[in-house]
């Protein structure tokens, strides 16, 4: 009779100790992963035109090493395109639409791209400061490699998005929607997450993970227990607890 209570106890004691690991394994099969964008450029025929228009409509084309910088192209569509290594500065792009396309190398500062939509995009090794994508929508976008400083996404919508490896200096996601968007290898700083809705969002490779606003906003995201312990001052401001 003992040997039975015993053997009861102990696989008690065993089913007790992996139900940690395999409530772990269950909440990581939860996250639902982000679909990455499958762009495959057909032969571009290279850009011969002066500057970008209102409306313009962009198909297979090619901007290599032009400046845009202070072009008009708002609501213009680029379709199956490649921007490699092209100015941005204060190009006022609000509304683009941006669907099976790379932009790769492009810098500026002031870019407007408020209420653009980017569908199915790589944007590589990109130098952006102060880019304006509030209200914008992203679907099936991979951000890759690069540095933007103050990025706008203010009730922007993100759905199947990749941070990857690149370095976000106070990112406002202030009242955006965020589903299945992957933070990879990406530095992020100062970001604010006020008044967001967050799900299936993985923060749990961010090299770097630095939250001034929204701490609140984190229910449907997941993140690592050393991330926890780096957020602890945070959560504790949030809260009003105070730490001595």
């Amino acid at each position: 009779m003992s040997d039975r209570h015993g053997g009861a106890g102990r696989a008690a004691g065993q089913a007790s100790a992996k139900t940690p690991a395999k409530a772990s394994a269950r909440a990581s099969a939860k996250v639902k992963k982000a679909r990455r964008p499958q762009v495959r450029l057909p032969p571009l025929a290279p850009w011969e035109g002066r500057g970008l228009e209102p409306d313009g409509d962009y198909d297979g084309v090619e901007f290599r090493d032009v400046d845009f910088a202070g072009h008009e192209g708002i609501g213009a569509r680029f379709m199956d395109c490649a921007l490699a290594a092209c100015a941005l500065d204060e190009a006022g792009l609000a509304r683009a639409r941006f669907i099976d396309s790379v932009l790769t190398d492009v810098r500026g500062v002031g870019t407007d791209l408020a209420e653009a939509t980017l569908r199915d995009v790589e944007v590589v090794d990109a130098r952006l400061g102060g880019v304006q994508l509030h209200g914008a929508a992203l679907e099936r976008v991979v951000i890759r490699g690069g540095k933007i400083d103050y990025l706008n996404l203010r009730k922007a919508r993100l759905k199947d998005v990749v941070f990857d490896g690149c370095v976000l200096v106070e990112p406002d996601f202030g009242g955006a929607r965020l589903e299945r968007v992957e933070f990879a290898g990406c530095v992020l700083k100062g970001a604010d997450f006020s008044a967001a809705t967050l799900t299936d969002v993985d923060l749990r490779d961010a090299a770097e993970l630095g939250i001034a606003r929204g701490v609140d906003r984190l229910g449907g995201a997941v993140i690592s227990p050393a991330q926890l312990m780096d957020l602890a001052g945070v959560f504790a401001a949030e809260l009003g607890v105070r730490v001595e």
